[in-house]
C-alpha cells in the first residue's frame, strides 16, 4: 500500500516557472514544493501580486539597511510573520540571520522548520542581499 503521508505537501509549478524536458510547465513535488513555496514567499514582495495583495514578505524593506545585528534581527521577524501567515505545510522551528563572512552585502537567513505531514525538520538557508551605503 501507497504511504499516503506525504500527499498533504502536494506539486506546484517550478520556481522559477521552466520548461521540462517534453516542453511542458516544470513541475516539483512534496519537499521540493514546500521549499520552493518558502523561497516564493520570501521573495515575494508584499503589494507585488495585484490579485493577492498581502503575499509575499515585508524582507525588501531591508535593502538599504545596514548588515548589522538589528537588521538581522528585523528579518528574522519578517521571516517568521510571512511563513505562519502564508505556509500552513510547516511549522517554523527557528529562524536566525547572520552576515555571511566572504560578502558583506549578503545576510544569510537560516529557516528551521517542521513538515507537518511527516514531522521530519529541515533547513533552508535563504540569501538576502542589502545594499551596501558608499563608505
Amino acid at each position: 500500500m501507497p504511504d499516503r503521508t506525504k500527499d498533504f505537501l502536494g506539486s506546484g509549478w517550478k520556481f522559477p516557472p521552466q520548461l521540462d524536458s517534453r516542453g511542458r510547465i516544470a513541475l516539483v513535488h512534496q519537499e521540493q514544493d514546500v521549499e520552493e513555496a518558502i523561497q516564493m514567499i520570501l521573495r515575494t514582495q508584499k503589494g507585488e501580486r495585484p490579485m493577492r495583495p498581502q503575499f509575499g514578505s515585508e524582507l525588501h524593506l531591508l535593502a538599504f539597511m545596514p548588515n548589522d545585528a538589528a537588521t538581522q534581527g528585523m528579518a528574522c521577524r519578517y521571516v517568521r510573520e510571512a511563513l505562519a501567515w502564508w505556509e500552513p505545510r510547516i511549522e517554523v522551528l527557528d529562524v536566525t540571520a547572520d552576515a555571511d563572512p566572504t560578502d558583506p552585502a549578503c545576510m544569510r537567513i537560516s529557516v528551521n522548520y517542521r513538515l507537518l505531514a511527516t514531522n521530519s525538520e529541515r533547513n533552508l538557508v535563504f540569501p538576502f542581499y542589502v545594499i551596501p551605503g558608499e563608505e
